[in-house]
């Protein structure tokens, strides 16, 4: 692993570390609060968030699209495996949930992802994500009691899934392109099926949450909606 990857990882782990515990000092949990992890890949990401508390993994739901990650999840840690197709829709009864938890996921409930690299209008893009990224965020208001959604903010400077300075910034028909190159020359590699929300957004999609920022480097690196009963 050569320096420059080192460095990224070890500032992407603290970042995650400081959200993990701002997340447990919100919402006290016991051996009886029911917890999904929405977009969970295998579960390890909310089993380093637990850590510490009294949580029962019996009473945490693991769910993804990815059936095979999920039930690696199961057989890891125990969890309640919840496989969903793109819809977002799951087999849960309004507020069966106390906590639904939800980390740097939401910003890719975008388009089809056969279509991420062809559709080049940003404006599109835009509409089309956005109408997406509602009905995703009624979902998690309509399972949870509380919840807590992490997504990384538009506007900081270092846009976390290519890691590179500023990209998030561009057009999308100049942004296709770039990653396309990156892809071949930069140390980490990623699809452009992100559509990142600003505090606006974020507010609109979550209205009876309160936003909180997360700061690095005296900037706003990523959003928070957290809703507590």
């Amino acid at each position: 692993m050569n320096p420059l990857t080192r460095l990224a990882k070890a500032y992407s782990t603290h970042a995650r570390a400081r959200r993990a515990a701002l997340f447990r000092s919100r919402f006290p949990i016991d051996a009886t609060t029911r917890i999904l992890d929405l977009g969970s890949e295998t579960g390890a990401a909310i089993h380093a968030v637990l850590q510490g508390t009294a949580a029962e993994p019996a009473n945490v739901y693991i769910a993804d699209i990815g059936a095979a990650q999920v039930q690696e999840g199961a057989r890891r840690f125990g969890y309640q495996p919840v496989v969903i197709d793109e819809s977002g829709r799951l087999p849960f009864e309004d507020g069966y949930f106390d906590i639904v938890y939800c980390s740097s996921v939401i910003e890719h409930v975008t388009v089809p992802k056969d279509e991420v690299w062809t559709l080049k209008s940003g404006s599109e893009f835009r509409r089309r994500a956005l109408q997406r990224q509602q009905v995703f965020a009624g979902e998690i208001r309509r399972l949870g009691r509380q919840y807590y959604v992490q997504t990384p903010y538009r506007h900081f400077v270092l846009e976390s899934h290519s890691w590179l300075p500023f990209v998030a910034w561009l057009p999308r028909r100049l942004l296709i392109p770039v990653l396309r190159f990156a892809g071949k020359v930069w140390i980490k590699r990623t699809s452009p099926d992100w559509y990142l929300l600003n505090g606006r957004e974020m507010a609109a999609l979550f209205p009876e949450a309160q936003i909180a920022a997360e700061k690095s480097l005296g900037m706003t690196k990523s959003l928070m909606a957290i809703r507590r009963d």
